[in-house]
């Protein structure tokens, strides 16, 4: 049989649509969990999982409209906007009952925490100039990937402290910045940037986090980021405040499916399972999917808890 064939017989039978469908954010620990929901729903209810690569502003359209079904990371503070609109106003996504605690800030290497120990220390072009990689005479730091909200929450702070004067902020792809911190620590060149936990980094390198005024949320003014213009509207003068994350599930598709709505409210990660996550997809180059249907039988009787009434 010929290609062309083969490809007419193929289009005679329509593509199977999947029962819902998960999307992945572009973190290790958000696509591992995307991916053990995937096989866990699967496995124990028999239905057809797609998972696809998705912001999470992306993803809470996506649950109102009913293209998206369910996101497996929310971080709050940093989608408070998000929550506040389609959760709490518009009541069309549903956050799970359980959540993992997280923190986000400023990390320096060993070789950076030796000048700059603070925020502050920021502020000064004779203290952040080690951290000059292109002898520009400026020092670069990441912020974050292009497309996290985070991002330009660290592009707000840095205006706000005002260390965006001094300092070249440097948004690219999480596994860029992280193959940047190995090479930093491997040749003991200072390094300074946007880092959160749980992640694997803090398993691999002694790092230490930048010192800064303890969260006040009379000085965080942020500005919708539906405006082209909340980064420049937007100000932020303190630490960030206390960080969790957890599952969100478009309302319709709970009142449709409630039995995996229930099986989504009692999914508990801990703190160290998510550095785990990290860990084997970040470091170890594990597949997402592989690795979730290593996990799923590794706690089979605690994925059959979760959906147990």
């Amino acid at each position: 049989m010929t290609l062309a064939a083969v490809a007419t017989l193929l289009a005679a039978f329509p593509s199977v649509a999947a029962d819902l469908t998960i999307s992945a954010p572009n973190w290790p620990s958000g696509q591992a969990t995307a991916n053990i929901l995937k096989v866990g729903i699967e496995k124990t209810f028999g239905l057809q999982v797609d998972v696809q690569a998705m912001g999470t502003m992306t993803s809470f359209v996506g649950m109102e409209t009913g293209k998206v079904d369910v996101q497996p990371e929310v971080w709050r503070p940093n989608f408070d906007d998000l929550v506040k609109k389609y959760v709490d106003e518009k009541g069309e996504v549903t956050l799970s009952n359980k959540s993992v605690a997280a923190w986000q800030g400023l990390c320096a290497t060993a070789a950076a925490a030796k000048t700059i120990k603070s925020v502050a220390d920021l502020t000064d072009p004779e203290k952040t100039k080690v951290l000059d990689t292109d002898g520009d005479g400026r020092g670069e730091m990441w912020i974050g990937a292009p497309t996290w909200l985070s991002t330009g929450i660290e592009r707000v702070r840095a205006n706000s402290y005002g260390y965006a004067s001094n300092l070249t902020l440097v948004e690219a792809e999480e596994e860029v910045a992280m193959a940047a911190v190995d090479a930093a620590v491997a040749t003991d060149r200072p390094m300074v940037f946007y880092c959160y936990a749980p992640h694997h980094v803090f398993q691999l390198h002694e790092l230490t986090r930048l010192e800064e005024p303890a969260h006040d949320p009379a000085k965080w003014k942020l500005v919708s980021a539906q405006d082209p213009l909340w980064i420049s509207k937007s100000s932020a003068t303190t630490a960030w405040d206390a960080a969790h994350f957890q599952i969100a599930y478009a309302s319709t598709f709970a009142k449709k499916r409630p039995e995996i709505a229930q099986f989504l409210d009692k999914v508990d990660f801990s703190s160290d399972e998510v550095t785990g996550m990290s860990y084997a997809l970040g470091v170890e180059r594990q597949a997402p999917l592989d690795y979730a249907k290593k996990w799923v039988e590794k706690n089979a009787a605690r994925v059959e808890g979760w959906a147990k009434q």
